[in-house]
């Protein structure tokens, strides 16, 4: 009795342990290790039941026990998680099975042991411990890998063991299950052995197939060749064999078929929307592209919010890895408060086009981390494809802008008209040969702006007017290189919507000269906007109008 509130105080403790460790770190998929927490309380209730003598209930638990490690090792391995591609773990398994198979009908025998040790257990054991050892080989350094090996040698050891040396010793395995297993939970790794990871599909290679093929066939052999010497004494076991080698067969055609189902889809998707993008002319027909094409990639109940932002100002994100992490990144996490989702950020800039768009921006997408792991490289291309849409429209508005440009200076080119054309930042972009006449320069300044040529005093006015919107006069003075200054009524229509000037248009007026014939002085209601130092002139100049 006392043995066996042993047992129960360490099973139980064990499970607690698990449950404990998936509430505090927890994972990214919780029933794997739900399911480890079931397995542990079924070999518990076997050891206890071992222990008041209850042997046949015992190994009822145990058979759950094997049952419920193998589907949780089954979710722990599923597409999406750290064993990626499962294909070479299904491969293994099944020709473990098949070598089992023949190991059990020509060396065990009828008794189903090997003197006083279960064969079923010891092949339970194997099966296993060959699954922990891949996921440890996969997941690489992870200490709760580790633990799980070592729980899974400790079931193996006392397995062989304690049936020829039964006592405390040679069940020291089964206590090393229990300890391993919880401090395996208990230990921050853990998460990363149910943390998302993209598909990896390997190539086909011949060995894998024939090694599955022969593992397959090697059921219905056995059973043939105990037909031939006459009788067959291990139906039970060759068919269930034959099941398990099946099933893990068709698991692995399966994957293959859903692979192959995503790639095609991901690949229609991308094909879809590359040319609605080549076909786009403007932002928002690149925006409706892309979130087309996210809306197909991606289940709607896994995306919680998509932002397409094409200038890195309407960004608030500051995750962005420095300059000190090498070269760009073609996306990176923002970790979110729900360990289940996450942010992620596929900037849209490309370094050899960067002059085209020098503003950046990000293509921004929230949802389940499993389905953002699975299609982000997806995602980047989506993103860079983007970011070639907007760059060739920014190219072709440049163009259009230029040839704009050329027009308009081979029509004015011999104007007395001054006609300027200054971007939105009041850089000049264009100006017509007569500024130049007027300031008596032969070129202006590279990148000059229109704030460089006017007087000091005049600069706010002329900044709060273009800071707005619409159109409107504006009177200032302009200074020339000999510090003369020249008096113009500034008339500018702001065209920054317009596609192909998207800037503001200003036409000037010397008032400085003597006036022709026709020309009309300034308003009276207009005299008040006229520069301050003018009231500073000569009363000559000052009423000359």
């Amino acid at each position: 009795m006392l043995r066996a509130l042993e047992w129960l105080v360490l099973g139980i403790g064990s499970a607690a342990a698990i449950v404990y460790g998936v509430r505090r770190h927890r994972p990214a998929r919780i029933g794997p290790w739900l399911l480890l927490a079931g397995a542990i309380v079924a070999s518990t209730a076997g050891d206890v039941l071992t222990a008041l003598n209850r042997p046949g209930i015992a190994d009822v638990c145990f058979y759950a026990m094997v049952a419920l490690i193998a589907w949780s090792l089954l979710r722990l391995t599923r597409i999406g998680a750290i064993l990626v591609d499962r294909a070479r773990l299904i491969d293994l398994l099944a020709f473990a099975c098949s070598t089992l198979l023949v190991v059990w009908v020509f060396v065990i025998g009828d008794a189903g042991q090997i003197g006083e040790v279960s064969g079923a257990f010891v092949i339970g054991a194997l099966l296993l411990l060959a699954v922990v050892a891949r996921l440890l080989v996969a997941v690489g350094r992870n200490l709760s890998a580790v633990l799980l090996v070592i729980g899974a040698v400790g079931v193996l050891v006392s397995d062989i063991v304690q049936p020829l040396w039964p006592g405390r010793l040679s069940e020291t395995g089964f206590v090393v299950l229990y300890l391993a297993w919880g401090a395996a939970a208990l230990h921050p790794s853990m998460v990363r052995l149910t943390e998302p990871a993209a598909p990896r599909p390997s190539p086909w290679r011949g060995r894998w197939a024939a090694l599955l093929g022969i593992s397959v066939a090697t059921p219905p052999v056995v059973l043939m060749i105990e037909a031939i010497h006459g009788t067959v004494g291990d139906g039970v076991v060759i068919a269930v064999a034959g099941a398990i080698t099946l099933l893990l067969a068709i698991t692995r055609l399966t994957d293959s078929v859903t692979l192959n189902g995503q790639a095609l889809m991901r690949e229609r998707a991308l094909r879809q929307a590359s040319a609605a993008l080549v076909a786009a002319a403007d932002t928002p027909a690149v925006e409706e592209a892309v979130r087309a094409a996210i809306a197909q990639l991606m289940p709607p109940d896994a995306v919680r919010s998509t932002v397409f932002a094409v200038d890195d100002g309407q960004l608030t994100l500051e995750a962005a890895p420095g300059p000190e992490a090498g070269p760009p990144h073609r996306s990176w996490w923002i970790e979110d408060s729900d360990r289940d989702y996450a942010t992620l950020v596929c900037p849209l800039r490309l370094e050899p086009l960067a002059v085209a768009r020098p503003s950046g921006g990000a293509l921004i997408v929230v949802g389940r981390r499993d389905t953002l792991t699975a299609t982000r490289d997806t995602l980047e291309v989506l993103a860079g494809q983007a970011a070639l849409a907007l760059d060739r429209i920014s190219l072709v508005e440049a163009v259009g802008r230029r040839d704009s440009d050329l027009y308009l200076r081979a029509v004015i080119r011999n104007s007395a008209d001054i006609m300027v054309v200054i971007d939105e930042d009041q850089r000049i972009r264009y100006a017509s040969p007569s500024l130049r006449e007027l300031l008596g320069v032969d070129d202006l300044p590279p990148l000059a702006t229109l704030d460089d040529l006017v007087h000091p005093d005049d600069r706010v006015q002329l900044r709060q007017a273009f800071r707005g919107s619409g159109d409107g006069v504006v009177f200032c003075s302009l200074v020339r290189p000999d510090d003369s200054q020249v008096l113009v009524e500034v008339t500018y229509r702001d065209l920054r919507a317009d596609r192909l000037v998207q800037g503001f248009v200003v036409t000037m007026r010397n008032f400085t000269r003597g006036r022709e014939p026709d020309q009309q002085p300034p308003h009276r209601d207009k005299l008040d906007e006229l520069p301050a130092r003018v009231n500073r002139r000569s009363a000559r100049h000052k009423f000359r109008f």
